[in-house]
């Protein structure tokens, strides 16, 4: 039976921790110098959790919170951090990522570079410190961009299929899924649990890369040029609500290797290409496919 919450689509990550005191607790939020990761990093702070930024913005900061850098595009980059950090993770939030980037651009080891980003550099940033997250949780920031293209696993990198820039996006967002899938299958006795989720549209820095058509496309776009709220966009501190209820509600405690929607509550299966709001498509949660990313990673990241 899917899993389900008393929060909403309108809930926030201060409702979702209130009264939950999590003094003590170590929290590392990817990207979390600003929009959706800093939201979460922030209500996380404030229910006093010893929270770390990992971003490329050093320089940046959020209340309450330390920064380190983090090139998740950089596997070498991704090592040091692992190797460097010292102590237990309780929650890992995997919330940074880049979308829809207009034309064909390759991380150093040769991966496109969203799939090397958004999937591969927290590949190997969470099995870098598999025993540090003993007993502790991992939070995979997807989106509903899950349901419009698999893994395609003879040509994941784009080098005979001609690029499309939502395709890539997509198949980077099905691989997050994945990743939580196999290490709920991989680490089974580690006692580290893993899920994934979608936080929902939402202004933030993610849609720097989209043109004034697709803004519109959106309804985050008027005529004029001037930037919109369309009723259906989240806040920020909307947004977050999920990642916090994965990484930090005593709701969840044991759960692993699921998805969430953006409502806060586990999403229903559908058939990969019968897409649906707030659903996570049948590929995304293959077990075969999760297995077979993970080998693909593996290999990537020795």
């Amino acid at each position: 039976m899917r899993i389900t919450t008393p929060f909403t689509a309108h809930s926030t990550a201060a409702d979702v921790l209130a009264g939950i005191d999590l003094t003590g607790r170590r929290v590392i939020v990817t990207g979390g110098a600003s929009g959706l990761g800093a939201a979460a990093a922030r209500a996380l702070a404030d229910a006093g959790a010893d929270v770390t930024i990992a971003t490329r913005n050093p320089a940046a900061t959020v209340a309450g919170t330390r920064t380190l850098p983090l090139d998740l595009a950089d596997l070498k980059d991704v090592r040091r951090f692992a190797e460097t950090w010292d102590g237990p993770v309780d929650a890992l939030i995997a919330n940074a990522g880049i979308m829809a980037l207009p034309s064909l651009e390759r991380a150093a080891n040769g991966w496109e570079l969203q799939l090397a980003t958004n999937f591969l550099g927290h590949f190997a940033l969470v099995t870098g410190l598999r025993e540090q997250l003993r007993g502790g949780r991992v939070v995979m920031v997807s989106s509903g961009a899950q349901q419009g293209a698999p893994v395609d696993f003879d040509d994941p990198q784009f080098q005979r299929r001609p690029y499309d820039p939502w395709t890539a996006y997509s198949q980077s967002k099905t691989a997050d899924v994945l990743l939580a899938v196999g290490l709920a299958r991989h680490w089974p006795d580690d006692g580290t649990t893993a899920n994934a989720m979608a936080p929902g549209s939402i202004h933030t820095r993610l849609q720097r890369h989209l043109d004034a058509a697709t803004m519109r496309s959106f309804g985050a776009l008027d005529d004029d040029g001037n930037l919109v709220t369309p009723d259906h966009f989240k806040t920020p501190e909307q947004g977050a609500s999920t990642e916090v209820l994965l990484a930090a509600s005593p709701l969840l405690a044991g759960v692993t290797g699921r998805y969430f929607g953006e409502d806060n509550q586990e999403a229903e299966v559908v058939p990969g290409g019968d897409r649906r709001p707030g659903a996570v498509a049948s590929w995304a949660v293959d077990p075969a496919a999760a297995d077979r990313l993970w080998e693909l990673a593996l290999t990537a990241t020795r």
